[in-house]
């Protein structure tokens, strides 16, 4: 049977059996004209095809410029013809069962750099300790507690603003946090943090939320933060859009590895199960490598 037949069948397949739409057939009959055209240009067929031919045909559409959720989407149809072809007796194999599916590379994360990020603390600080009415100024104040402890401590954003007030450890140095999957981890806080803190404790009533507030869960909404936080940083001249509580996170992370920080620390600060979730930040140990290089290396001058 020849390629085309065979194609011709698989498709006849998708379209009675599993009653695929029309458009998504000829999308899959695109993909498997353009891979059969391939196998044959290397002198072989769709049933003599390899497992090199695969890959080989994947890295001939990531050189054309496809984009990794392409050629993952080409190589899903492709899985599908072979399949069907094993489960016809008509090959034996499956050239695709051990081929790695294209991933897109994961988007460096924002941030700040260290001057934006001092600019926005030296804004709420100035703001917090501006004379204003009692309702406004506890609310500054509760903004530049919030932005002091996460820049020190990386928190997510819902972990940050549901903090109890027992998790506030030894004179305010240590926070305990309840992560993911109900994990806790101890997360230390620096001599500015801690200062926020105890001046924030000292004016909260009687309860058991560190950021009260009179919504349903009782304590600040991740919201309102947001919110706070984006108009701080317009008023900081910063913009807005760039501005958000996981990107001080981001922040954290990024500016403890330039510093020479561990990665495992940081992971550990992050509270992320997987060490590959960290890696993402690598590249700014990347940077500061080459950097370290292009410094110090007797021939970098010249």
């Amino acid at each position: 049977m020849s390629g085309s037949h065979l194609v011709s069948a698989f498709l006849e397949m998708m379209s009675a059996e599993r009653g695929a739409a029309a458009n998504t057939v000829a999308a899959y009959r695109r993909d498997l004209a353009d891979y059969a055209g391939f196998v044959a240009g290397r002198g072989q067929t769709l049933l003599t095809g390899t497992r090199d031919t695969v890959t080989a045909w994947l890295d001939h559409l990531r050189a054309q410029g496809l984009s990794a959720a392409s050629a993952a989407r080409r190589l899903s149809a492709v899985r599908q013809f072979h399949k069907f072809l094993c489960a016809d007796g008509l090959r034996g194999d499956d050239p695709t069962r051990i081929v790695a599916s294209p991933k897109a590379r994961r988007p460096l994360p924002k941030i700040l750099s260290v001057a934006e990020v001092d600019r926005l603390l030296s804004l709420a600080e100035a703001e917090a300790n501006a004379p204003a009415a009692p309702a406004k100024h506890l609310a500054a104040l509760r903004l530049y507690v919030l932005l002091e402890m996460l820049y020190a401590t990386g928190l997510r954003v819902s972990e940050l603003v549901g903090l109890r007030r027992a998790a506030v450890m030894r004179d305010a140095a240590f926070l305990t946090v309840t992560g993911k999957g109900n994990k806790d981890r101890i997360v230390p806080m620096n001599d500015r943090a801690r200062d926020a803190v105890r001046a924030w404790a000292a004016t909260l009533p009687p309860g058991p939320w560190l950021f009260p507030a009179n919504g349903e869960e009782g304590h600040l909404a991740r919201q309102v933060f947001a919110r706070d936080l984006k108009a701080l940083a317009g008023r900081a001249g910063i913009a807005s859009a760039r501005v958000a509580p996981h990107v001080l996170r981001h922040a954290f992370a990024s500016h403890l590895l330039a510093g020479g920080a561990d990665l495992r620390v940081v992971q550990m600060l992050l509270g992320h199960a997987d060490i590959s979730t960290t890696q993402i930040y690598t590249h700014v140990l990347d940077e500061k490598l080459r950097t370290l290089v292009e410094s110090h290396h007797p021939l970098a001058s010249g």
